[in-house]
C-alpha cells in the first residue's frame, strides 16, 4: 500500500507500508492491504505505519482527515507533533 502523510506546510512521508493506525474521531483503527474505503476524522494522536525497510514507525497529528482507497492512502494533517 502507498501512505502519504501531508501537512499544510510540507509532504511529512510517503512510501509503501504494510499497515497504518490511525487515531480516527470515534477511535482508533488499522487499515491492512485491499481495506475497503473510507473517509475519516482523525483526532490528536499516534500514527504509526509499518514500511518493509524501516520497520515500525510513528509520529503524533494533531487531527486531520485520513482517505483509503485502492491500496492509497492520504492523510492531510493539522499539523505534526516532534
Amino acid at each position: 500500500m502507498q501512505l502519504e502523510i501531508v501537512t499544510p506546510e510540507k509532504k511529512v512521508f510517503q512510501g509503501e507500508v504494510t499497515e497504518a493506525s490511525f487515531p480516527g474521531a470515534s477511535g482508533s483503527f488499522q487499515v491492512l492491504n485491499n481495506h475497503a474505503p473510507i473517509v475519516s476524522a482523525l483526532a490528536k494522536g499516534t500514527v504509526s505505519f509499518t514500511t518493509k525497510e524501516g520497520g515500525k514507525q510513528s509520529l503524533i497529528v494533531d487531527g486531520g482527515v485520513v482517505e483509503v482507497k485502492d491500496n492509497v492512502i492520504v492523510v492531510l494533517a493539522e499539523k505534526v507533533i516532534g
